[in-house]
């Protein structure tokens, strides 16, 4: 009986398949081609132990994950290789097939490896995703408007003035590999351009009332005549240099007159020159310019090169999220954005530079899930009474610090997940039970308004992300903690896992943990009886008891209620642990899995764009410079910022 007639599902999926393989271009035909090989191997040997082992679960409209009937067939697997990735990984955890379900032999294991690690690469790496092949991959960057946090920082930048916090941006949803960055999901509203209009305004009024040698805008205007003869010079000069920092370009002479148009319009109407010059500099914080990052075209299309200013731009954007300082608009302007070493050498610039903070807060904060902790952490006042607005500012402070000087201090990449330090202000080190010297904070200097240090550590139990204060709290519910919350979250946003949600009928996670057993973990228990919930509690729950000696505000403790805290877990795999220190080590095991999941997060961020199969050389040649460089973190800024994705763009050709 052939497999068409085994199931009428899989009849279909193959006639779906038949059809794909038609209309996709590039699917191998040759029996020579590598990929035939690799299909057919699939074919008669990984097929038939995928179909015992996973149909049961994962074919058809009730699949549960995700329904592998839409990849089985060979002529799909190139469609699929994300997909596979994953079933791969599953496989070698021992998480699939889940306990309870007959499992893999070894030499069904070692078969289903084998083939994965074997699937042929294609020559990827000088390409990107183009007209034919944008349908199935996303590559193609938009022009996009600024982030919020990028204008607000691109204003402090270029006036010196902070907004009036009562003129409000619109905050940015998120896209691509789930950041702000993102192109497609950066709307542009009435109510930007209202307030984009508002900013304008009041940035400028307040520069022309105060002054002062902090304010850029000011600095400019101060070369402007009040109605001398030399006053339209200077003005234009002005205005040329304000231009060029605010559009990220040198300014064709043409803009120009468009603005000494403004300034003439303002003094006709009694306006004085440094008055009229004024009106012109509101014109370039709202001009699309400004407003957008804006990578222009050549009518042929097709992939291109970024031009020195665009390149100075992405990098500003990058490590900075703000526009590029003169330094790099300078390299920019004498063409010195060119070679590895030029491009390298404003990145080492750029990480020394107290801007790099961005990495930590905007970077750092999307990944971890903690843009709006501290307006939406709210643990109960009575359980809690010592939570506070100040606290949580400095939980977020600490995860800020945590990415960027990873980064700052190029240290090893593995630090995320398990430290002999943290960083910390006596609050904090007072909060976390840490004995420091009274002189630690003495003799520091004093950043951001505190005093922050990196401490050492006695043990291991804080250190790395998964520890941090702010991602216990985030993690936990009001009044007590969630195993199945920190469990979900470190396969997710530490490991690059998917946790599907529950299935239809199955109560939400805080309903289905409110069972009346004795311990929140007997409650678990009970909830993982229901074979539609075990595979993926039996994931999540274990990590998540890893971290029961942090309370729902991330404060040690040995017992609740009267109870010992019981801190063990045992994994899918069958590893045990007990307490955070042993789960971190555990962990550090899977490493691979982090450093990828995590050069991905970093790599969609710095495109703002979701990454496709043509950016795979880039995560692999990251993957390759960390292992060639002791884990330094570093390596992967200077892998992402001379790469062949980061330097070039596809432009549609022009419509005839």
């Amino acid at each position: 009986m052939s497999r068409a007639q085994k199931s009428p599902r899989v009849a279909i999926g193959f006639l779906t398949g038949w059809a794909f393989c038609i209309a996709l271009p590039g699917v191998a035909q040759s029996a020579d081609d590598p990929m035939v090989a690799w299909q057919k191997q699939y074919d008669e040997a990984i097929y038939p132990i995928l179909e015992e082992a996973c149909s049961e679960c994962h074919w058809g409209a009730d699949a549960q994950g995700f329904d592998l009937e839409k990849y089985v067939e060979s002529d799909r697997l190139k469609k699929g290789a994300v997909v596979w990735e994953e079933v791969a990984k599953r496989v070698r955890l021992n998480e699939m097939p889940p306990e309870g379900s007959p499992q893999l032999n070894d030499q069904q294991k070692a078969l289903v490896h084998r083939w994965f690690d074997s699937r042929p690469q294609q020559d990827e790496c000088s390409q990107l995703a183009n007209e034919e092949t944008q349908s199935w991959y996303r590559g193609v960057v938009m022009s996009r408007r600024l982030t919020r946090t990028e204008y607000l920082n691109a204003i402090d930048e270029l006036v010196g003035f902070p907004v009036d916090e009562n003129l409000e941006i619109p905050s940015d949803g998120s896209g691509g590999e789930g950041f702000d960055t993102a192109g497609d999901a950066l709307f542009t509203s009435p109510l930007h351009i209202e307030q984009y209009l508002a900013v304008a305004n009041q940035v400028i009024g307040d520069a022309m009332k105060h002054g002062g040698e902090s304010s850029l805008a000011v600095r400019l205007l101060g070369t402007v005549d009040e109605d001398g003869p030399e006053s339209n010079a200077s003005s234009r000069s002005a205005l040329r240099r304000f231009a060029r920092r605010a559009w990220r370009r040198p300014i064709e002479s043409v803009e120009l007159d468009r603005l000494m148009s403004l300034v003439k319009h303002a003094k006709a109407s009694g306006r004085n020159m440094p008055e009229a010059t004024a009106e012109a500099f509101k014109a370039i914080l709202v001009s699309p310019n400004f407003l957008f990052v804006v990578e222009t075209e050549s009518e042929a299309g097709g992939v291109q090169p970024l031009t020195p200013h665009q390149l100075a731009t992405r990098l500003a954007l990058f490590i900075w999220s703000s526009v590029p300082d003169e330094a790099l608009l300078d390299a920019a302007d004498a063409n010195k954005l060119q070679t590895d070493d030029q491009i390298l050498a404003q990145l080492r610039r750029m990480l020394a530079d107290e801007r790099s903070r961005a990495l930590g807060e905007n970077f750092g904060l999307q990944w971890l899930g903690l843009s709006q902790f501290e307006g939406e952490a709210k643990p109960d006042a009575k359980m809690f009474p010592s939570f506070d607005a100040k606290l949580a500012a400095d939980m977020r402070e600490e995860a800020i610090r945590t990415v960027w000087n990873v980064f700052r201090d190029d240290r090893p990449l593995m630090e995320l997940i398990d430290a002999d330090s943290i960083h910390a202000n006596e609050t904090l080190a007072s909060y976390y039970g840490l004995d420091v010297a009274e002189e630690t904070w003495a003799n520091a200097d004093p950043e951001y308004g505190d005093v922050w240090q990196r401490l050492p550590l006695s043990d291991r139990r804080r250190g790395g992300v998964i520890t941090l204060a702010a991602v216990l709290t985030r993690s936990s519910y009001g009044h007590r903690t969630s195993p199945v919350l920190r469990g979900r979250w470190v396969l997710e946003e530490v490991l690059g896992g998917r946790v599907p949600p529950p299935p239809p009928g199955v109560p939400a996670l805080e309903e289905a943990e409110a069972n009346h057993a004795t311990t929140l973990r007997e409650q678990l228990e009970l909830h993982r009886k229901d074979p539609q919930c075990a595979a993926c509690h039996n994931r999540m729950d274990p990590i998540g008891f890893g971290l029961e000696n942090f309370d729902a505000i991330g404060r040690w403790r040995v017992e609740q209620d009267g109870l010992a805290i019981d801190s063990s877990g045992k994994l899918p795999s069958g590893e045990t642990f007990s307490g955070p220190e042993e789960l971190k080590q555990l962990l550090l095991k899977r490493s691979g899995e982090f450093k990828k999941h995590f050069v991905k997060k970093l790599f969609g961020f710095a495109l703002g764009r979701s990454l496709n199969k043509f950016d795979r050389c880039v995560v692999d040649d990251s993957l390759k410079a960390l292992d060639q460089n002791d884990q330094r973190a570093v390596v992967v800024l200077e892998t992402i910022v001379t790469s062949y994705p980061f330097r070039h763009r596809y432009f549609k050709p022009a419509q005839n």
